[in-house]
């Protein structure tokens, strides 16, 4: 088999077989194919697109191209999340004590922030102690005896997905439907849990920016995952506008410990029981729609969740503490408020704009070996359709100095629309697909 074939085969229309597309991901994997004629295949792809079977071939060979994690030692129903990323995303926080509550096993691995969109092992490691660097035998131990655990991708699995997205990432080819659900779903497979849940966003903030791309890519990766004999669902979800409050590592943690204790945003809430539902309606642990949340909705009035938050950051080194004590995680020496110029409704927020003005602060990576400032970040006061008059706050920086602080307001402000009438807000959650 020649590469050179293949190369022409993808860039005059054919479709490759499932082998031609083993032999592809093999070779480049092992270094066998050069970059340069990944990248003309890549340009070729981008071009003429993938077809369901080409894209569930790409899938399973990344897939297998290092290790895939065997959850089978661990009892019960094994499940995990997936977000296609946004600002203000900590959603992991809240949904995998809620699930561990209600008797589903949460076995997730999760990556680090970089631009715009913050990581949930960032958020985590600004707990004091906190430590995402499990070894095998303690991160089954710990999903075992606490519900759920939460590592950092390990170097050893889906090898051929970093390789061939650093390529897609100076190529200009990044934007393919189907390297993106093979990129996401054999990540996603090679964790091994039965049950996968995706949160599919669209929006300013959102890689998807229209509901029509991100309903085509939400139904791409549930059929993927199906095929490939996982139970999975997707919800579509606004990303117009940050997810709740708070933008930035440990400010993100106290608003998860807030919704934990039944204080936190709508938003947010709703999206961890509307996600948590398709998990146990998917484990048949719910008879249906209603009986799931209700048993969600418990595991909050309860406790119960919250507890299983505090036995998860102990048993990762953690001072659990904080859920009692918030004042134990890092706070800015600095806050300044964003204030309104004029009177109106919040019409709209630039959510990937916000997410940059956390970053240029330093509660995000500009590149990959940027420093975090675990304490830095903002809170939304005021989001879109509500009311609010000249001289009130619209947010609040938190920063490390006073000129980072007005810095950032004046971005931030600039995210801001504001008019005289109050806007018509779009469901939060669009559809869910099965």
């Amino acid at each position: 088999m020649l590469m050179t074939e293949l190369i022409a085969k993808k860039r005059d229309g054919g479709t490759l077989t499932e082998e031609e597309i083993h032999f592809l991901i093999s070779g480049y994997t092992r270094g066998d194919i050069p970059d340069y004629q990944m990248s003309a295949m890549l340009m070729a792809m981008y071009f003429r697109g993938l077809d369901r079977d080409e894209t569930v071939a790409m899938t399973m060979a990344m897939m297998h191209s290092g290790d895939t994690v065997d959850l089978s030692r661990i009892s019960g129903v094994k499940a995990d999340k997936h977000s296609t990323g946004g600002v203000g995303d900590k959603t992991s926080l809240v949904l995998c004590p809620m699930m561990a509550a209600c008797g589903v096993k949460m076995a997730k691995m999760s990556g680090r922030g970089l631009g715009h969109t913050g990581g949930t092992i960032d958020k985590l490691e600004s707990i004091p102690g906190f430590s995402c660097a499990l070894t095998p035998e303690r991160f089954f131990e710990n999903v075992e005896r606490v519900g759920f655990a939460i590592a950092s991708q390990t170097g050893d699995i889906d090898p051929a997905d970093k390789k061939i997205y650093a390529l897609r990432d100076v190529t200009g080819t990044v934007a393919v439907r189907g390297l993106i659900v093979s990129s996401i779903m054999s990540k996603k497979l090679a964790a091994g849990a039965d049950i996968i849940v995706l949160d599919v966003k669209y929006g300013s903030g959102g890689f998807m920016k229209t509901p029509e791309d991100a309903r085509a890519l939400a139904r791409e990766m549930v059929d993927v995952g199906n095929a490939a004999g996982r139970r999975c669902a997707a919800l579509i979800t606004d990303m117009d506008e940050p997810l709740g409050y708070a933008v930035g590592n440990a400010l993100e943690v106290r608003e998860a410990i807030d919704t934990l204790k039944g204080a936190g945003p709508a938003d947010l809430r709703e999206l961890c029981l509307a996600l948590g539902s398709s998990i146990l309606l998917l484990s048949g642990l719910a008879a249906d729609e209603a009986a799931a949340r209700a048993s969600l909705q418990r595991s909050i009035d309860d406790g119960s969740a919250l507890e299983k938050l505090r036995e998860f950051i102990r048993a990762q080194g953690g001072d659990a503490a904080v859920t009692d004590d918030e004042s134990r995680l890092p706070t800015a020496p600095v806050q300044f408020p964003v204030i309104s110029n004029c009177n109106g409704y919040v019409n709209h927020i630039q959510a990937e704009q916000v997410g940059l003005v956390s970053l240029h602060l330093g509660g995000g990576r500009a590149t990959k070996d940027s420093v975090i400032d675990p304490a830095v970040g903002l809170v939304l006061k005021k989001k879109v359709g509500d009311a609010v008059r000249a001289g009130e706050p619209l947010a609040v920086i938190h920063a490390a100095t006073e000129t980072a602080a007005k810095q950032a307001a004046a971005e931030l402000s600039a995210c801001f629309s504001i008019t005289d009438k109050a806007p018509e807000k779009p469901p939060f959650i669009l559809d869910t697909l099965r």
